[in-house]
């Protein structure tokens, strides 16, 4: 099998910015490699995922303590954690190509570079970003009809759910992304903020850059949420959520929200409102359906 060049389209977004700086400019992932045993490795549970359903073998996978990886990756060497690839042992499986999440390309890229490994980084910013990548992936590695059957999938699943919402009176919600100690807002440009987006409903803060930023209360009450959903970072619900908890009770200006006072706060699983798109968006998607309209 002969790989094709290709260029693949993708948002290289800093993790975790709270100021947001998006580079629209595409990276050119240009493929030399020819026959089946181009080695790959896949450092985010996610790209694993969409490798697995590309049905595309792996020579390195990360280590997950919160996610299962795919029972094909089973004898794939461990590379360490999504954030913190090892890529002295990466270095070592004679990869072709690392494929990473974009939102982790400021910090990865430096280092893929320094080992002389090829790379690429697949927007799973979003459900739409998602599916783009799989659609250039089954391109370059001749995966197009795998890759067409999840995007077929995809469209047919989007347009009866659109067909249940339809008519139906968009929220106003504020997303808060929740850290043990801290919070940060969500908006559209989150993943948490693009279900909400697909769901039907309004972020407060559209339109404003960045996946995450620092509001202070005051900004957030003249927003007036119908809504207040909080999401946490890395399976860290039970922490995050208690701070959140704590400084609904304890700062009084919370109390003021008429969101708070109608008791339309939400705490959302972050193994399905994480930080990346998954498989698992129309489990999402429902859970946000039975919140966003449940007066209706």
């Amino acid at each position: 099998m002969k790989f094709k060049t290709l260029a693949i389209s993708i948002a290289a977004i800093f993790a975790f910015s709270l100021c947001g700086c998006v580079n629209q400019h595409p990276d050119h992932a240009e493929n030399e490699n020819t026959g089946e045993n181009v080695r790959l490795v896949a450092t985010s549970v996610a790209t694993a995922d969409i490798m697995d359903k590309l049905e595309l073998d792996l020579v390195g996978v990360c280590d997950s303590n919160i996610s299962t990886l795919p029972e094909r990756y089973t004898n794939a060497e461990r590379i360490g954690l999504a954030m913190s690839p090892d890529t002295e042992k990466i270095s070592t499986l004679n990869a072709d190509w690392i494929l990473s999440p974009a939102s982790l390309k400021n910090d990865l890229l430096p280092k893929y570079t320094a080992i002389g490994v090829k790379s690429m980084f697949l927007n799973l910013e979003s459900v739409e970003g998602m599916y783009q990548s799989i659609d250039d992936l089954g391109k370059i590695f001749e995966r197009q009809e795998q890759s067409q059957s999840m995007i077929d999938e995809y469209n047919s699943y989007m347009t009866e759910y659109k067909k249940e919402i339809e008519g139906k009176e968009t929220p106003e919600v504020l997303i808060l992304m929740g850290f043990p100690g801290s919070f940060s807002v969500a908006t559209e440009n989150s993943y948490t903020g693009s279900l909400v987006k697909l769901a039907g409903g309004h972020n407060v803060y559209e339109g404003t850059a960045g996946n995450y930023i620092i509001a202070n209360t005051e900004d957030m009450i003249k927003k007036d949420p119908d809504l207040i959903l909080c999401t946490a970072h890395g399976g860290l619900d039970e922490q995050a959520y208690q701070y959140l908890k704590d400084d609904f009770k304890t700062n009084d200006i919370w109390q003021h929200f008429r969101a708070v006072e109608e008791n339309h706060v939400y705490y959302l699983d972050s193994s399905l409102f994480g930080m990346s798109a998954t498989f698992d968006y129309p489990e999402a998607l429902n859970v946000l359906k039975s919140i966003l309209y449940e007066e209706e």
